[in-house]
């Protein structure tokens, strides 16, 4: 038999729209005839081993979870590579899939260095040292082409039996020294928001991180086995990427809602127990499902559908059960009891989470999405809105249908994360009710890194906003949570003197159980510059120092953001500390020029570095050069929207959202030449300090000239003059603001 004719009864361009072509059938009709072809006798081809896995530890339960590859292939004793077999329909080059099977190949029973995926229609073969790209993928229709390839790596002949294997360490452990103190800032980082199947879609919540930004923050702030902390935890992306890149995890929030969601999307489960569960859920539910008005009645006659409570101000309604339908009602009731009656442990913690996220959709604010017209593109109103609006127009959905969707996504992500989420890992993961106020379960100085995205002012009042969960899950709020709860508004109804008191004790017990050269990640999104404010005047209060801000986009706009796009901020800044010993604080800098010409300095030199900037990144420099030189509280009490000053002075294309200088006009500020060098001399100098980088005058000029773009083009000779006025030679060509006579450089506060 030939590579050419080893498929010739298969016609490649049919199978994916061939239903019944499924998992099974790539088994054996291709992956079978690809190892025989190979060479692999049947006593070398492992079908199904069980890897016996350690336990999941949370609360007093625990559950074994066993591995099950498709094919282990054997040479002499050893194992030389794993081949799993996907459905047409799956991704193999990247994502959850790959995970999986790596996770097979680097289990201590298995220890390989190869390992493939096949869905039928391509195959991918990865290296277990590098499994972000394959090493060889192809079409099947390409076989013939790529058949020697694959020889050459799978076949028995290209491997040795008998030697002293070397095996790659996992890639989440590092060997390199790590120096805490001297951590590089991260620039801006493609979001990939939906290849990480542990998040994307397994429940909505109001705010999430986008996984992937948060994994490259931990591996370059912390090293494996370091303890990792999230004190506004929210739905978990912080301390499930923790756990999965081999560190310990710290999840602490004070709405019940989101520990509910963080703790039973952790707890390790049998996928086959969990499928053969949701079956016997599935048929009884089918079996008595209420649709007539009788059956719906006698339904709510004998279940008990949401707690009775009262929805936020503002509410199109006064209580939750307000929210939904007879119908739904009778039906959620019904399938909650089913759930209850029908499991327990672990499973039934992991089908609440499936009925917790069904919710979202089966109640009367769902609504139609224009944008989204495929099945299931719809928007909840409470995560659109921040309110309980309901529909003109529900969306009734079909409740067994959509539960089923979430089994599927709930299953996906488990198995993603089974082999990482093991006892010894979760022995080491912490998820806390409680308040970042109050983190005394926590030693002084206990913590490497923390990362988090705190409330911002009365934008998001959570314990309000999640009462639908809270009423259909049971969960329970205290008065104290709600006093505690770190937002302006609410049913409290508190002040922003409150909100602002509730995050600087938030950062004073974040200082307390932080490590000495250990950093805080703070993420904000907000277009106040009076929070930023806030926490910077709070962080160095308590002896943190400010290292530099990052602008961060998360990968989505949010329905204000289209209502007001002038108003409403996409992205986000992620501000960085450092906890030493001897903090230098921020010092503000005499410029020389009043607060109206820095900011339309600073808006005309973003528009001429990027040849025309988006809003966020106008706001974005603002805020960081107002960190850097000391002049955020005039900004914050004089420019807290910019949408006057940039349409008035500012071309704006509505298409690609770009403010740009008007055309036949040039650059507005007639400041001082030496007055702009010096302006972003400090900033450049200053930044560079904080990241331990040099300062090449050829480098500090390449800089700071794409930002003069105002007709004047001074010489190198005129920024070495004003260089060597507020900066000392170092040594080779190297720069660094003057360590003394700093008076110079301060701002006269009684003047401003």
């Amino acid at each position: 038999m030939t590579p050419s004719v080893l498929f010739s009864n298969l016609d490649f361009t049919t199978i994916a729209n061939n239903p019944d072509f499924k998992e099974d059938s790539v088994r054996e009709e291709i992956i079978l005839p690809i190892l025989k072809k190979l060479g692999y006798a049947p006593e070398n081809i492992v079908r199904s081993k069980t890897l016996h896995h350690p336990f999941l530890k949370i609360g007093s339960r625990k559950r074994k979870i066993n591995l099950i590859p498709d094919y282990l292939l054997k040479i002499g004793n050893n194992y030389a590579w794993v081949l799993d077999a996907k459905a047409p329909n799956q991704q193999i080059d990247c994502g959850g899939n790959v995970e999986q099977v790596y996770s097979y190949a680097v289990h201590p029973e298995i220890r390989c260095n190869y390992f493939a995926l096949c869905n039928g229609l391509e195959f991918a073969v990865f290296r277990t040292n590098d499994n972000d790209t394959p090493i060889l993928f192809f079409r099947m229709e390409e076989f013939e082409q790529y058949w020697q390839k694959l020889v050459q790596y799978l076949s028995p002949s290209s491997f040795q039996s008998g030697q002293i294997i070397r095996y790659e360490i996992p890639h989440f452990i590092s060997v390199e020294p790590f120096d805490y103190g001297n951590r590089p800032l991260l620039g801006e980082i493609s979001v990939k928001k939906q290849k990480a199947k542990r998040h994307f879609g397994v429940h909505g919540y109001f705010t999430k991180q986008t996984w992937n930004v948060v994994e490259a923050y931990i591996k370059n702030f912390s090293k494996p086995g370091d303890v990792v902390l999230d004190p506004f935890g929210g739905s978990g992306v912080t301390i499930i990427e923790a756990l999965m890149n081999g560190r310990k995890g710290i999840n602490v929030d004070i709405n019940p809602l989101a520990v509910f969601i963080v703790q039973s999307l952790l707890v390790p489960i049998n996928q086959a127990e969990l499928r053969e569960t949701f079956e016997k859920v599935k048929k009884e539910y089918l079996l008595y499902e209420p649709k007539t008005k009788k059956e719906i009645k006698e339904t709510l006659e004998r279940f008990k559908g949401p707690r009775i409570l009262a929805l936020p101000k503002g509410s199109d309604v006064k209580t939750v059960d307000k929210l939904f339908s007879d119908k739904q009602i009778a039906q959620l009731a019904l399938l909650k009891s089913i759930i209850k009656k029908r499991s327990k442990g672990n499973i039934q913690d992991t089908l609440m989470l499936m009925f917790s996220g069904l919710l979202t959709k089966a109640n009367l604010t769902y609504h139609n999405n224009p944008n989204r017209p495929t099945a299931g593109g719809g928007n909840a109103s409470v995560f659109a809105y921040y309110r309980y609006r309901i529909a003109p127009d529900p969306v009734e959905i079909d409740i067994i249908k959509y539960f089923e969707l979430r089994y599927q996504k709930v299953a996906q992500a488990k198995k993603e994360m089974e082999y990482y989420i093991t006892e010894q890992v979760a022995s080491n993961a912490q998820i806390i009710k409680g308040s970042a106020t109050n983190l005394s379960f926590l030693p002084n100085e206990s913590v490497d890194y923390i990362y988090t995205d705190p409330p911002y002012g009365k934008k998001i009042p959570y314990l309000d906003l999640s009462a639908m969960w809270l009423a259909w899950l049971d969960l329970k709020v205290k008065d104290e949570d709600y006093e505690l709860e770190a937002i302006e508004g609410g049913k409290l109804e508190k002040s922003k003197k409150e909100y602002n008191h509730l995050i600087e004790q938030s950062i004073r017990e974040i200082y307390r159980v932080l490590k000495f050269d250990r950093w805080l990640s703070f993420v904000f999104a907000h277009k106040d510059p009076e929070f930023w404010h806030l926490i910077i005047n709070t962080a160095e209060s308590c002896g943190f120092e400010y290292v530099g801000a990052v602008p961060q986009k998360n990968g989505q706009t949010s329905f204000k953001k289209r209502q007001h796009p002038f108003t409403v901020l996409s992205g986000q800044l992620i501000i960085n500390f450092r906890k030493v010993r001897s903090p230098r604080a921020i010092m503000r800098a005499n410029l020389g020029m009043d607060i109206s010409e820095i900011v339309i300095q600073t808006i005309e030199g973003i528009i001429a570095k990027q040849n025309g900037a988006t809003l966020e990144q106008i706001n974005d420099e603002l805020i960081i050069k107002g960190l850097e030189l000391g002049f955020l509280d005039l900004l914050k009490r004089e420019y807290s929207d910019l949408t006057s000053i940039l349409m008035d002075r500012f071309h704006y294309d509505e298409n690609t959202e770009i403010f740009s200088i008007p055309k036949g006009k040039k650059f507005q500020t007639q400041i001082d030449v030496d007055l702009r060098i010096k302006y972003y001399l400090i900033s450049y100098l200053r930044r560079m300090d904080r990241e331990n980088k040099p300062a090449p005058f050829d480098e500090i000029v390449q800089s700071i000239l794409p930002l003069l773009k105002n007709g004047v083009t001074p010489e190198r000779q005129t920024i070495l003059s004003v260089l060597e006025d507020i900066a000392e030679h170092i040594g080779g060509d190297c720069w660094k603001l003057k360590q003394t006579g700093q008076k110079e450089f301060l701002w006269d506060n009684q003047k401003n």
